[in-house]
C-alpha cells in the first residue's frame, strides 16, 4: 500500500534530481578535508546562513552535541527549554558524553524562552554553582507547534547572552523553514548566534546529513569532536551531492508545504471530535488532539488511519501530530482528511 505518510519531514526521500546528482557525485577522503563535493556543500552552507566555515555531520542530534561539547566543558551549564529537542529526543548525551549540565527554563507557547527567565537562571559565578556557558535556542520549535523564532527576538537573547559572557547556539534544524514563514533570509536569523546547526534530510528532502555553521575556530573543535564521535567519513560526497541540491532548489518551496499543513488544518477543523491546538500551524506541522467526547486513543485512531493509507504521529495519548513535506501533494491533504472523517464517524 502507499501511503500518505504525515509522521514527520523525515520520511523525505531523495528526488530524481538528486538521487542523479549522487551517482555523478565527484569524491576525496573527507576525513583528510579532500573530498570535494562535501567542500562545496560546507562552503554553500556556510555562506547560506552567513558564517565563515561549516562541517557536514551525519545527523542534527551529532551538530547539536558536537556543537554544545565544543563550547562547552565538563560542568558547565547550556540553559535551555524544558521542551528543545535537545533535552527530549537526543538520548541525554550532552550530559552523558560531555558532562554539562542542562538548566531548563519553560519553553513559552511561541516555542521562545522568556528573555527575564533566561537573565534569572544566568549563573554568578559562586564555587558552588556550575558555571553559565551557553544559551541554546530552537527554531522552527517542533514541540511548540513548529514556531519561528524571530530575528528581533534572536537578537535580543544573543545581545543578553553575550553581554554575560555566554555563547548562543541555535538549533535551526528547520531554520529554513523559519525563514521563509517570516519572509527573511535565514542569515538574519543565525546572525546573532556563536553556532547554528540544520538538517538537510527533513524538509529540504536530502536522505542523510545536517551542518553546523560558526566561526573557522568553533569549526576546527567541531571537526575534532565529530571525529571523537565515530563521525569522520570518508567518501561522504555521494551524500553531500544530495545537499548540494538542498540548498540549491528545496528552500523556497518549502512555502508548498506551509500552504499544504494549512489546507490540512482547515479540513481537519471541519470534523467533529478533533481539536486544533489555536495558531496551528505555524509552518508544516500541525498538532490536533481527539476531544473528550471521543470514546477512541490517540493509537486507535492512528491504526484506524493506517488502514485507509495515511499515517500519523501520536505524540500523548490523546494527541497527534502532523507534518506536510515535499512529498505530500493537494490530493494527499484531501485523502487525509477523508481517512480523519472515516475513522471518527
Amino acid at each position: 500500500m502507499e501511503y500518505v505518510d504525515l509522521r514527520s519531514d523525515t520520511v523525505t526521500k531523495p528526488t530524481p534530481e538528486m538521487r542523479e546528482a549522487m551517482a555523478r557525485a565527484e569524491v576525496g577522503d573527507d576525513v583528510y578535508g579532500e573530498d570535494p563535493t562535501v567542500n562545496s556543500l560546507q562552503e554553500m552552507a556556510a555562506e547560506r546562513l552567513g558564517k565563515e566555515a561549516a562541517l557536514f555531520v551525519a545527523s542534527g542530534t551529532m551538530g547539536n552535541l558536537s556543537s554544545i561539547l565544543a563550547h562547552c566543558g565538563r560542568g558547565d551549564e547550556v540553559i535551555v527549554g524544558d521542551k528543545a529537542h535537545t533535552v527530549l529526543y537526543e538520548a541525554g548525551g550532552i550530559s552523558a558524553l560531555g558532562g554539562v549540565h542542562s538548566r531548563q527554563i519553560p519553553n513559552q507557547p511561541d516555542g521562545s524562552l522568556a528573555v527575564d527567565d533566561i537573565r534569572q537562571v544566568i549563573r554568578s559565578g559562586d564555587a558552588h554553582e556550575p558555571i553559565s556557558r551557553l544559551v541554546a535556542l530552537e527554531n522552527t520549535h517542533n514541540r511548540c507547534g513548529g514556531a519561528a523564532l524571530s530575528a528581533e527576538y534572536t537578537r535580543l537573547v544573543g545581545d543578553l547572552a553575550h553581554e554575560h559572557g555566554l555563547l548562543l547556539h541555535i538549533d535551526g534544524a528547520r531554520i529554513f523553514n523559519a525563514a521563509v514563514a517570516l519572509r527573511v533570509d535565514a542569515r538574519q536569523l543565525a546572525a546573532p548566534a556563536d553556532s547554528v546547526t540544520f538538517c538537510l534530510s527533513k524538509g529540504l528532502c536530502a536522505p542523510v546529513g545536517s551542518l553546523v555553521c560558526g566561526s573557522k575556530e568553533f569549526i576546527a573543535r567541531v571537526h575534532r569532536v565529530r571525529k571523537q564521535l565515530g563521525g569522520g567519513m570518508r567518501q561522504a560526497g555521494v551524500l553531500a551531492a544530495a545537499g548540494v541540491v538542498a540548498l540549491q532548489s528545496m528552500v523556497e518551496r518549502l512555502a508548498d508545504d506551509h500552504r499544504r499543513a494549512r489546507l490540512l488544518a482547515q479540513g481537519l477543523a471541519a470534523i467533529p471530535g478533533l481539536a486544533l491546538d489555536p495558531g496551528t500551524p505555524k509552518t508544516n506541522m500541525l498538532f490536533c488532539s481527539l476531544a473528550e467526547d471521543v470514546p477512541l486513543g490517540a493509537a486507535q485512531v492512528a491504526a484506524a488511519l493506517a488502514q485507509r493509507g495515511v499515517r500519523v504521529g501520536v505524540v500523548a495519548p490523546r494527541r497527534f501530530r502532523l507534518v506536510t513535506h515535499y512529498w505530500i501533494g493537494d490530493d494527499d491533504v484531501t485523502h487525509a482528511v477523508g481517512a480523519f472523517r472515516e475513522a471518527l464517524s
